[in-house]
């Protein structure tokens, strides 16, 4: 099936005997070759049928020359634990079209949102949106996924799966808090808007696998930060961005720049921000999560002694980037050094106190002209910098002193590093998963970035993306171009409230 946007012409051609003579030069003589070329029967099929047949044909060949679009996903939220505390985004399924919001997870693989009937599934939201459930039985273009169908085996890599008394494929995904949801994959249409070439190609439409939840718990049953599911990001083969790469769709890599003020907001695209100063590491091969490398850790210039092999990947453990996470958490041999490192360096200038257990620090400073930058080292000679509030916390004030505290938290003896949304807003974070490794750059997420996406002829192709203006409706579309012609909105990008790490077998 051709992609949406792509204008298939079928021309009937009449029924030929045709005898071609090609001249060969064959060792240095010209010889004639004589190819008969006979047309296939087309007995007992209609117009319809032939024209169908060659849609299908064009479809294929028109594909591999047209460029690959730029996706781009409406956002809401904040990474803020005090406000919202998630990212999400919303996506249209079905025919007709539905909408349903789904928070933006980096940490897991497959889409699935609530379907009906659904046991445990939250009815209401405190974040005042409308929740929806799906109905395969309501959309026209919706079909089950059977248990010998090859991407049920695909979503083993994702979940626990296993087939129904129906033979359709089934999932269940158990999250570290101790919720959990399970339910059955289908097929049906996922919805968006594309930059292919300098135009914007809005309400396209590809056939995509993902999870229709019959059942929740724990957690997610909890009604005051409820969404209609989860959009997982991963680079197993049922994760959107594998399906719309593999259809020839989208590039095999997506992007975002989560804004850590002023209410959030940011940028997601389908496809690779490009920016002067981005750094790359290479991804840890053969993990089902975005492991990276992590080598030392330095604050303010002076690398902490930690033992390199509190970094080292293997079975459970390593270093994950992860935007479904709020805060960041450090392995405990890296954990205590680097705390110690942060008091010692500010004793002089602020109070440490003790919070609950946390570190913190009475000051009537600003943070930035008292605590130092960290510096996080990975493979590849790439740095992650961090300025203070990308690992402090503001709690509250006492006596005219704010209180901060240490957002980075521990993880006992589990030799697991997990950066998440706390470290990566104000930076653009690109996963290139063609090329398998992760860039980034501090960046001021309220501006444009580049976005490039590779055509068919091998050529790149370079747009701007502007920013979705924040009081216009998602429904209207109405963009705020920084430059004209060149629209890629954004992501607000979505993280679970609280310490606890949210995400299974990624997060604890």
């Amino acid at each position: 099936m051709p992609p949406a946007g792509i204008l298939v012409v079928s021309v009937l051609s009449a029924a030929l005997l045709l005898t071609v003579a090609v001249g060969v030069l064959v060792g240095g003589e010209g010889r004639n070759v004589m190819l008969a070329l006979e047309r296939a029967s087309h007995d007992g099929m209609g117009v319809s049928q032939l024209r169908d047949r060659d849609r299908v044909r064009h479809g294929r060949f028109l594909q591999q020359q047209q460029p690959l679009g730029v996706v781009d996903f409406p956002v809401q939220g904040t990474y803020d634990p005090y406000l919202v505390g998630l990212y999400f985004t919303r996506v249209k399924l079905g025919t007709p079209p539905k909408e349903f919001y789904v928070q933006i997870d980096t940490g897991s693989d497959v889409l699935w949102v609530g379907c009906n009937p659904c046991t445990g599934c939250p009815t209401s939201s405190g974040l005042q949106l409308e929740l929806e459930f799906f109905d395969p039985a309501s959309s026209s273009t919706a079909s089950p996924i059977s248990c010998s169908d090859r991407r049920c085996a695909l979503g083993a890599e994702s979940s626990d799966s296993g087939c129904s008394d129906q033979n359709q494929c089934g999932y269940t995904f158990q999250y570290g808090d101790g919720s959990g949801t399970s339910g059955n994959y289908i097929e049906d249409s996922i919805y968006f808007d594309s930059i292919v070439g300098n135009s914007l190609s809005s309400n396209n439409s590809a056939p995509v696998v993902f999870g229709c939840s019959t059942s929740q718990s724990g957690d997610l049953t909890k009604p005051d930060r409820a969404v209609d599911g989860i959009f997982g990001f991963g680079q197993q083969g049922l994760s959107v961005i594998s399906q719309l790469s593999s259809q020839g769709i989208t590039p095999n890599a997506f992007s975002h720049c989560l804004k850590g003020e002023s209410g959030g907001g940011g940028i997601l695209v389908l496809g690779q921000i490009v920016e002067p100063n981005m750094v790359y590491t290479p991804l840890v091969p053969s993990q089902p999560h975005y492991n990276v490398n992590l080598q030392s850790i330095a604050v303010n210039g002076q690398t902490l002694n930690i033992d390199p092999s509190v970094f080292a990947t293997s079975n459970n453990q390593g270093t994950i980037i992860d935007s479904g996470t709020t805060l960041a958490y450090f392995a405990e041999e890296a954990y205590d050094p680097f705390v110690t490192a942060i008091t010692e360096t500010v004793s002089q200038s602020v109070r440490p106190i003790l919070v609950k257990g946390n570190q913190c620090y009475l000051t009537t400073s600003s943070i930035s002209d008292v605590f130092p930058p960290v510096s996080l080292n990975f493979a590849g000679g790439a740095s992650m910098l961090l300025r203070p509030q990308d690992y402090l916390l503001q709690q509250n004030s006492v006596g005219g002193a704010a209180v901060w505290c240490i957002g980075i938290q521990k993880i006992q003896g589990q030799g697991i590093t997990i950066l998440g949304d706390l470290v990566l807003k104000d930076k653009i974070v690109v996963y290139d998963l063609s090329n398998q490794q992760i860039g980034w750059v501090n960046y001021d997420c309220s501006l444009s970035v580049n976005v490039s996406a590779t055509t068919g002829t091998g050529k790149t192709e370079y747009f701007d993306a502007g920013q979705l203006d924040n009081n216009s409706s998602i429904h209207n579309k109405v963009y705020n171009l920084l430059i004209p012609n060149t629209i890629i909105a954004f992501l607000l990008h979505i993280v679970f409230f609280g310490v606890l790490l949210h995400s299974c077998n990624v997060h604890l």
